[in-house]
């Protein structure tokens, strides 16, 4: 009998999608820890057996490492939120992670401005 093809790479995508639209709209409705400011969730990851889940997070307002302290200290009743929403087994255990993406390609941006701005400079002269 051949192997059935496994859906558990596609499942782990939808409900980790899933985990990030729930997790944003409970920390803007729900939460109310004055330490966390303007959240933005960039990303999740879940473990294949959806027993931890890394949620990747950027900061418009506020300090970075408080925010991901509070989000850390709330993962309980975050966890609690997603329990009630999601319709799984298993609603994984959440680990915040300050995503630093942003503002290396800010820095990038950076960097390429200057030197095509030297570059020109240099053409110029």
């Amino acid at each position: 009998m051949p192997a059935r093809k496994s859906s558990t790479p596609n499942r782990a995508f939808k409900v980790a999608d899933q985990i990030q639209r729930d997790l944003t709209e409970l920390i803007a409705r729900e939460l109310k820890d004055p330490r966390v400011g303007m959240v933005t969730i960039q990303s999740v990851e879940v473990t294949p057996d959806y027993a931890h889940a890394k949620v990747f997070f950027s900061v418009l307002v506020g300090e970075p490492k408080e925010c991901e302290l509070a989000l850390n200290q709330a993962a309980g009743f975050l966890r609690n939120g997603l329990f009630k929403r999601l319709h799984i087994h298993t609603v994984p255990t959440l680990h915040f992670l300050f995503d630093r993406t942003t503002e290396r390609a800010a820095d990038m941006n950076a960097l390429i401005a200057k030197a095509v701005s030297s570059r020109a400079k240099d053409d110029s002269a």
